[in-house]
C-alpha cells in the first residue's frame, strides 16, 4: 500500500491544480499582448506582428508596431500587474473584501500631484509628471496610515477604511478648488483622469520599472505574513508573525505598486478589485500562489479592455480606464450578490 501524499508534495492534485491553472495564466497573457500589438485601427496579422518584433522589416506595419503598440503593452503588463499585486495585499491587509487601491487615497493622492505639477511646473507631458503622480500617492497613503495609527488599537483595518475615505474627500476638494481656478489645466487633466495607457512614450516603462520592481519584493516578502493575517490577528500573532510590521511593509509595497500604476495610465478602476478575487477563485488563498496569480490576470484584463477599446468605435478609442469599468461594475454588482447569498 503506497503512502499519503503530503498536501504539499508536488504530486498533490491541489498543486497540479494550481500548476495548471498558472499555465493557463501564462498563456492568456501572451494570447493579450498579441492581441495588443495586432489590433487596432489598422488591424496588423500576427504574423506581421511576430516579423516586426523579431526582424524589424522597415514598413508601415512595423512602425505601428514596434513605436506605438509595443509601448503601449509593455506600460499594460507593468500597471495591470501592479494594480493586480496591489489591490491583492491590501485586501490581505485590511481584511476586506472590497478594498481596491483607492482605499489608502492613492488615487486622489496621484492626481493631485498631476494637478500640481500642470499648475506650478507648468508639466505637459506623461513623462514629466510621472514623478509628481507618485509622490503625490505616496504622501497620501503616509497621511492616511498617520492618521489611522493615532489612538487605541493603531491603525486597524476599520481604522484605515475611514482614515482613507476622510483623506480621499479632503485631496478631492482640493483638486476640485484647483481645476476650477485653472481651465487649461482641467482640460489637459480630464484625458489623465479617465485612466489610458500612454502610447509612442516610450520613456514611461524605463521610468517606472524600478518602483515596480522594489514594490513585488515588499510585497513578496510579507506572503506568509498575509496567509497568517487572513486567519485573524490573534491566530498570526499566535504563529510568531509581526502584524505591525506585515502591515506595514505590505501597504509599503502596495502603496509603490499604486503609485507606480495611477502615474504611469491615470486612476485606472477594478482591477485592483476584481482580479484578487478572480485569483483567489482559482488558486485559493496562499498568498505564494495568489499573488503571482494576480500578476498574470491583471495584465491580460486591463489589455484586453483597452484593445476593445479601440475597436469599440473606430477610429476613435475608448480609454482603457472606461472600459475596466465597464467590465468591473457587473463584477461588483455579482459579487454583491454572491456575499448577500452566502449570508442567507
Amino acid at each position: 500500500m503506497s503512502a499519503a501524499v503530503p498536501i504539499s508534495s508536488p504530486r498533490s492534485p491541489r498543486v497540479r491544480r494550481r500548476v495548471g491553472w498558472t499555465a493557463a495564466a501564462v498563456v492568456a497573457l501572451l494570447a493579450a499582448v498579441l492581441l495588443s500589438l495586432a489590433v487596432g485601427a489598422r488591424a496588423t496579422a500576427p504574423s506581421q506582428v511576430l516579423d516586426a518584433l523579431w526582424y524589424g522589416t522597415p514598413g508601415k506595419a512595423t512602425a505601428v508596431v514596434r513605436d506605438m503598440r509595443l509601448p503601449r503593452t509593455v506600460v499594460g503588463l507593468m500597471v495591470g500587474a501592479a494594480l493586480a499585486i496591489a489591490g491583492t495585499v491590501l485586501q490581505g491587509i485590511t481584511r476586506n473584501p472590497i478594498a481596491d487601491p483607492g482605499i489608502l487615497g492613492i488615487s486622489h493622492g496621484a492626481s493631485l500631484g498631476v494637478v500640481l505639477a500642470m499648475t506650478l511646473a507648468g508639466v505637459q507631458t506623461l513623462s514629466g509628471y510621472v514623478w509628481w503622480a507618485f509622490a503625490g500617492a505616496a504622501l497620501a497613503s503616509v497621511a492616511v496610515y498617520a492618521v489611522a495609527a493615532r489612538g487605541r488599537g493603531g491603525a486597524t483595518p476599520v481604522k484605515l477604511a475611514l482614515a482613507g475615505a476622510a483623506i480621499n474627500a479632503l485631496l478631492l476638494s482640493v483638486v476640485h478648488a484647483v481645476l476650477t481656478t485653472h481651465a487649461a489645466v482641467l482640460d489637459r487633466f480630464r484625458f489623465w483622469q479617465v485612466g489610458s495607457l500612454p502610447s509612442q512614450d516610450t520613456g514611461i516603462a524605463a521610468q517606472i520599472w524600478p518602483f515596480l520592481l522594489v514594490g513585488v519584493v515588499l510585497v513578496a516578502s510579507v506572503a506568509r505574513g498575509l496567509d497568517a493575517l487572513a486567519l485573524g490577528e490573534d491566530v498570526a500573532k499566535g504563529l510568531g508573525q509581526n502584524v505591525a510590521a506585515v502591515r506595514i511593509v505590505g501597504g509599503i509595497g502596495a502603496t509603490i505598486l499604486v503609485g507606480v500604476g495611477v502615474a504611469a495610465a491615470g486612476p485606472i478602476a477594478f482591477v485592483g478589485l476584481a482580479v484578487p478575487h478572480i485569483a483567489r477563485a482559482i488558486v485559493g488563498t496562499d498568498h505564494r500562489w495568489l499573488l503571482p496569480m494576480a500578476a498574470l490576470i491583471g495584465p491580460v484584463m486591463l489589455l484586453v479592455a483597452d484593445t476593445a477599446g479601440r475597436i469599440v468605435f473606430p477610429p476613435s478609442e475608448v480609454p482603457s480606464g472606461v472600459m475596466t469599468s465597464l467590465i468591473g461594475v457587473p463584477f461588483l454588482i455579482a459579487l454583491v450578490r454572491r456575499k448577500k447569498a452566502v449570508a442567507a
